[in-house]
């Protein structure tokens, strides 16, 4: 693998160096914390019907896994008795 030189200020180095872990390399640092996205990179892409809709769908996905769960483990139930 090639490598570059860089140079950055002292504060960019000591924030590097807080989020380093033992035998972590700067390089790996900020491949993770380059690499994060940020929720608020999010916030605004959906109309608010969109978000209304998004909101509808996944609460009718939480409740059929749930029904689809309760089914299951009163299956294993009788499986045990």
């Amino acid at each position: 693998m090639s490598t570059k030189n860089i140079s950055i200020t002292e504060e960019a180095y000591q924030i590097l160096a807080r989020k380093k872990m033992v035998n972590e390399s700067f390089s790996k640092v900020i491949v993770r914390e380059v690499g994060k996205s940020d929720i608020m990179d999010f916030a605004g892409i959906f109309s608010l019907e969109e978000a209304d809709e998004m909101e509808k769908n996944v609460k009718k996905i939480r409740k059929m896994k749930k029904k689809h769960y309760e089914k299951r483990v009163e299956r294993l139930k009788s499986l045990l008795r």
